[in-house]
């Protein structure tokens, strides 16, 4: 403990150092590296420049397609398998562990659930148009044997710690894997996940709530009463106490919750993941209902327009692979981020599960991605494309109508948009759902990064420094509702970024090993729990 804390303030100083002397940009680029060098972007030509495909983008595709074969589709081979266990059907509540497999499912999802899916779906439309929405699917497809990869390995890496929680993550994975000569990546990988438990997963909520709400009130009352008046504070820098009172209830309701550990995440999760999925899911499915006639022809978009995009732009001659590369980097990206396969972050939550079979929880991780981008973030962009909102993108106006004289819509905006349009037959204010929604999206997702974050600073620090980290956690909480500094954000993408490496190293590295635990796994029968109770009482 003393090594990792000691390597964890040089990690951290060093990353501080970094940003000081390279600044933002330089951790910014950890998404678009290679091609932000020219001289690579263009090779190897201008027609074809495949050196804009981000190398992040490689790793986490490549990493996903090399275990989905490695392991023969598991994704699919075990699908039925992770549904049952997730029932609680092999649920025994004499396992170690701290939660049931559905609450660690509950608890990854509702950190992967969130504005993502009602933002980030929107985002890749605008830009990448309806094409974007097949390449959210494949990433989802190869994801889901990245989260099988992760957990698996996570689950059976795992410690406890002096209070006799688990603690787990590709930080144990990594030192306890592959040796202590790796512990410099594990470090890494724990002071990267802190960082982005502050800002993307923390701080960038409470802003997206907190703008959302006073968006609403500022449509009613305007900007100059008393509640929405935002008063200059400091040089660009301006706060109404409509956004401090945003911040304080924020702070007590993540603070209510995080206080008590994991088994409170858990039960918190364990019912309000349910119950936004469910929300979201009727109010989407009313709008497809609605619009069903449009379905078949928003499907057909987004296969063509995947492979066959529109190569004009704006009236100027664009390439069509130049196209094409635009609708999968968007939809990519917006899937990665959506679904966080391959990043480190949902095994930390999976580590906790009640169970001595670490492949029986990677079946159950892997449902997350069918869950999060297959399922809810189809709905959305399904909602989107039928109700006519993706005309109001950038990709409409520049590449297939360019006399469009809509006002252009990005973000939740467009969702909302297309929210509103979708349940006019209902009631008038169906963008209000999204306004509800992504206060739920928001707050789920800071519950579960706090856990993240938690169990990051518990292996570099210990169990005495976790009460000091909740609190400076609960502190950006607040930072988050008041301000609206796009430097934290980029932070924490880079954070994210950086996470991403090491725990990929370890699962191409640990694959061998992830391969004969899921063949002598699924090499015998395995009993569910009332079988085993019955076998118990014959024997009596």
């Amino acid at each position: 403990m003393e090594n990792r804390t000691k390597y964890g303030i040089i990690s951290f100083a060093i990353i501080f150092i970094v940003l000081i002397v390279g600044g933002i940009s330089f951790y910014e680029a950890v998404w678009s590296f290679p091609g932000n060098f020219d001289i690579i972007r263009n090779i190897p030509s201008e027609d074809l420049p495949l050196g804009i495909i981000p190398l992040m983008i490689v790793a986490l595709v490549g990493t996903g397609v090399f275990i989905t074969i490695k392991l023969g589709l598991p994704q699919i081979k075990y699908l039925w398998h992770g549904l049952k266990v997730v029932s609680g059907k092999y649920d025994d509540p004499n396992d170690k562990g701290d939660l049931s497999h559905f609450k660690a499912l509950s608890t990854a999802l509702s950190a992967t659930v969130g504005i993502g899916n009602i933002a980030g779906v929107a985002t890749a439309i605008y830009y990448g148009g309806p094409g974007a929405l097949f390449w959210m699917w494949v990433t989802a497809f190869f994801g889901t044997s990245l989260k099988f990869a992760e957990s698996t390995l996570s689950l059976k890496y795992r410690e406890y710690d002096s209070e006799g929680n688990t603690a787990g993550g590709p930080m144990y994975t990594i030192e306890k894997g592959l040796g202590k000569n790796w512990r410099w990546m594990a470090v890494a990988f724990a002071s990267f996940a802190i960082i982005c438990s502050f800002a993307t997963g923390n701080a960038i909520q409470a802003f997206t709530v907190s703008d959302q709400i006073y968006s609403e009130f500022a449509q009613v009352i305007g900007t100059e009463a008393f509640l929405t008046h935002k008063i200059n504070l400091l040089s660009g820098f301006a706060v109404s106490p409509l956004q401090f009172i945003n911040g304080i209830v924020l702070v007590l309701i993540v603070g209510a919750v995080i206080i008590g550990g994991i088994k409170r995440i858990g039960n918190v999760t364990g019912f309000l993941t349910p119950f936004m999925a469910a929300f979201y899911f009727i109010a989407a499915s009313s709008i497809l209902i609605a619009f069903s006639s449009e379905l078949g022809k928003s499907f057909y978009l987004i296969f063509d327009y995947a492979f066959n995009p529109p190569a004009q732009i704006a009236g100027v001659s664009g390439g069509a692979f130049l196209v094409f590369m635009n609708s999968m980097l968007w939809g990519i990206k917006r899937g990665l981020y959506s679904n966080e396969a391959g990043q480190g972050s949902a095994p930390i939550a999976h580590s906790t599960a009640k169970t001595k079979f670490p492949v029986r929880e990677g079946v159950v991780a892997m449902l997350g991605p069918y869950i999060d981008t297959i399922i809810i973030c189809s709905l959305t962009g399904l909602a989107i494309l039928t109700t006519g909102a993706w005309r109001h993108t950038q990709f409409y106006v520049e590449r297939i109508d360019p006399n469009f004289a809509g006002q252009l819509m990005n973000s939740s905006v467009l969702t909302a948009y297309a929210f509103k349009v979708g349940l006019a037959w209902l009631f008038p204010y169906g963008d209000k759902i999204i306004t509800i929604t992504v206060a739920l999206f928001a707050i789920s997702t800071a519950i579960s990064w706090s856990f993240y974050g938690d169990r990051s600073t518990e292996y570099l620090f210990g169990v005495k420094a976790i009460p000091y980290y909740r609190w400076i956690f609960l502190f950006f909480v607040f930072f988050g509702a008041i301000a609206e500094l796009e430097a934290v954000w980029g932070f924490g993408d880079a954070a994210l970024g950086f996470m991403t490496f090491p725990n990929l190293i370890a699962i191409v590295l640990l694959s061998g090993e992830l391969k004969k635990m899921t063949k002598k796994y699924f090499s015998v029968k395995h009993p569910t729990y009332e079988e085993i109770l019955a076998e118990r009482e014959e024997d009596k």
